[in-house]
């Protein structure tokens, strides 16, 4: 697989003594670099600028560099994208011809998706098509992936569709296009920003204190996640992932497939959030990415949570083009799998990707046709139980490399090879992480949203009101960070609220603190979403 260097790459660890060393010289959220020197200095550039005209060129310029950081070649690769999307985007505004558009619509298509496939797919398919025939037909290239590509292809894909369909107007300025497909915000993990979520906001956004200090403080957040939660969880998963079921028996197995479902949620949600945050600082609102996933009840209600931009690319894009649910059940389930194919293979070269989105596929067509009906009669505590097991070995297909590995450590979690394997409990020190799972639990859930709303709730003088804390539905954006009552209320009410945000800013300045001093003082920080 032609991934970059991650932490799955790395030697196989006997125990975890001390975190493996992870060597990438990309520049990321949670790096030195970035939070030391980059951000600040596109933050002092961008504001000192007087016009937005200039601002957007800065932001362009910054983003160029953020992304040439890692990738000093496929820079080019990103200017290539940025010129022939902006020229098919202005051909289809101008042409008449329904014909003609359709044409240039397939023809910018296929040169998206075909360089998306060629970096990502080229070992994969050239492997597998080798290995069919006995001999090698097609070279392998072992091309390395570009930081990023998956995104801000589909976002390139996004602008130019909607021009299309007429529901954008086509960018005159290709610099403005360009800063909308390289913003370095979003750039290399999401969430996938729709050209017409932000079109407005080129030309017309405005900054404000309050804005400004809300996107501070998603990003504060976000990096703790990452940091302090992800990176801790991820040393665990780093050490159990690469090694062989009969090695660690069940209790090694459940422990590196558990330390990994908190490390893609806090790596990834936290992600999320930082470049939520810069977007608010910078007068952008991004769409939320990450809505509590793991407290869903099905798996469709988790896909309803969890990369919901991924989520809508999808429905919009490919389902609903399909036919959607407005067919014949036949074509239903097939507009599903094909919908569910396409999200695994997107997620990397591997046949445990395509086997993980096929499983997906099949759990949310048993849930439609079958199992909803039998879990509205059952008390909810059991849905939440069917889908924690639904995620464990969604993400056991997910994090083990190879179709063999994947079946072993399936084995090992019925018991296979033994509760150790061939290891012992103090080898694979899973024992000694058991305090960080209730910390881990509780971030995963909406108690800050919940006391949030109480509190406003209860300024309001509503004590009665019903508190739903995440709801499924209708939470498109990003919630604030603190209290903001509604109505008037009084002014003793007014200081409690005011003190306890101020409390809660206190705290979210402490998680800063401590996430900077564990990425200066660290040498592990991996970045799982590389592969993508």
């Amino acid at each position: 697989m032609p991934f970059r260097r991650t932490s799955r790459q790395q030697p196989k660890i006997q125990a975890v003594t001390t975190p493996p060393m992870i060597y990438n010289f990309s520049m990321v959220f949670s790096s030195t670099i970035f939070l030391f020197a980059f951000l600040p200095a596109f933050l002092a550039i961008y504001f000192a600028m007087p016009k937005r005209t200039i601002k957007n060129v800065v932001l362009l310029i910054f983003s160029l560099l953020f992304y040439a950081w890692g990738e000093p070649i496929y820079v080019w690769l990103m200017v290539f994208s940025i010129a022939f999307n902006w020229t098919f985007g202005y051909l289809i505004s101008r042409s008449r011809r329904g014909g003609q558009r359709k044409l240039l619509l397939i023809l910018d298509l296929a040169l998206n998706l075909g360089i998306l496939c060629f970096y990502k797919y080229q070992g994969f398919l050239a492997y597998n098509i080798n290995r069919a025939i006995g001999e090698e037909f097609i070279a392998e290239l072992n091309l390395a992936l570009p930081i990023g590509i998956s995104f801000f292809t589909l976002q390139a894909i996004t602008y130019v569709v909607d021009v299309y369909r007429g529901k954008v107007q086509a960018q005159k300025n290709p610099l403005y296009l360009g800063m909308y497909i390289a913003m370095f915000p979003q750039l290399v993990a999401g969430p996938i920003v729709r050209y017409a979520d932000i079109e407005h906001e080129i030309d017309n956004r405005h900054v404000t204190l309050a804005g400004f200090t809300q996107g501070l403080r998603l990003f504060c957040i976000g990096l703790g996640k990452k940091v302090l939660l992800a990176n801790t969880a991820g040393i665990l998963a780093d050490s159990l992932l690469p090694r062989p079921a009969s090695e660690i028996g069940f209790i090694g197995c459940f422990s590196g497939v558990a330390a990994y479902t908190f490390q893609i949620y806090f790596d990834f949600s936290g992600y999320s959030d930082m470049a939520i945050g810069l977007g608010k600082m910078m007068g952008f609102d991004y769409p939320r990415n990450f809505n509590y996933p793991y407290l869903s009840k099905s798996a469709t209600e988790f896909w309803r949570r969890w990369h919901m931009s991924l989520g809508g690319f999808f429905r919009d894009y490919v389902y609903i083009p399909l036919g959607g649910n407005r067919v014949k059940t036949p074509r239903f389930i097939f507009n599903t799998m094909v919908v569910w194919a396409l999200t695994g293979i997107w997620h990397g070269a591997a046949w445990n990707f395509m086997l993980w989105g096929i499983y997906w596929g099949v759990l949310i067509l048993l849930e439609k046709f079958f199992l909803n009906k039998l879990f509205e009669r059952l008390p909810n505590f059991v849905s939440h139980i069917w889908c924690i097991v639904l995620l464990f070995f969604g993400w056991l297909l997910f994090s083990v490399t190879g179709l063999s590995n994947v079946a072993q450590w399936t084995a090992a979690m019925f018991g296979a090879y033994g509760l150790l394997g061939t290891s012992t409990l103090w080898e694979l020190q899973s024992w000694s992480y058991i305090s960080l799972v209730p910390i881990m639990i509780i971030g995963s859930l909406p108690w800050a949203p919940w006391l949030r709303k109480k509190l406003e709730a209860w300024a309001e003088g509503d004590t009665c009101r019903k508190i739903i804390a995440a709801p499924e539905k209708g939470n498109a954006m990003v919630p604030p960070c603190q209290a903001e009552p509604t109505t008037c209320i009084s002014a003793n009410r007014k200081n409690i609220v005011a003190a306890v945000n101020t409390v809660s800013d206190l705290a979210i300045f402490a998680v800063f603190i401590l996430s900077c001093m564990s990425v200066v003082s660290s040498g592990y920080n991996p970045f799982i979403y590389f592969q993508f």
